[in-house]
């Protein structure tokens, strides 16, 4: 059974992307599925760090966007969701290719969210995982 209250799809997600960060570091959404979103970013010049490898916190900028989508699309029209903490355990460098990043609610609760996002390198190796509590914020 799908947990989405709002309209989700990856054309949604990609359009009100336009012009923020995601789309600068060349984020790609690629997936909804009925209790996950799953999104990737590019390793390149523009998510590197200096010893080439993908900076960790595109990693969180990963993680943070897909939980940040769960939140608000898994919440009635007019509650907002806003991030109290994020955390990442950066497991193996990336050089090359794409890490693709899995968001999964953990805990949908009235007030807070819990969101467990892993991230993997091309070959499906685990990357990082990285976990997102949200605020739930009533309409005012």
């Amino acid at each position: 059974m799908p947990i989405w209250k709002q309209a989700i799809s990856v054309e949604v997600l990609t359009a009100i992307h336009v012009n923020t960060a995601v789309a600068h570091l060349g984020m790609e959404f690629l997936e909804v599925g009925d209790d996950f979103i799953r999104a990737r970013v590019p390793v390149d010049s523009r998510t590197i760090q200096p010893y080439g490898l993908l900076h960790g916190g595109v990693s969180v900028v990963l993680a943070e966007t897909l939980g940040s989508c769960g939140a608000a699309c898994s919440n009635s029209e007019g509650y907002r969701a806003v991030g109290l903490d994020i955390n990442a355990n950066h497991i193996k460098g990336v050089t090359t290719g794409w890490v693709t990043g899995t968001a999964r609610p953990v805990h949908l609760g009235r007030t807070t969210q819990v969101w467990q996002i892993d991230m993997c390198n091309d070959a499906g190796e685990l990357t990082c995982v990285s976990r997102i509590t949200m605020a739930i914020l009533a309409p005012r």
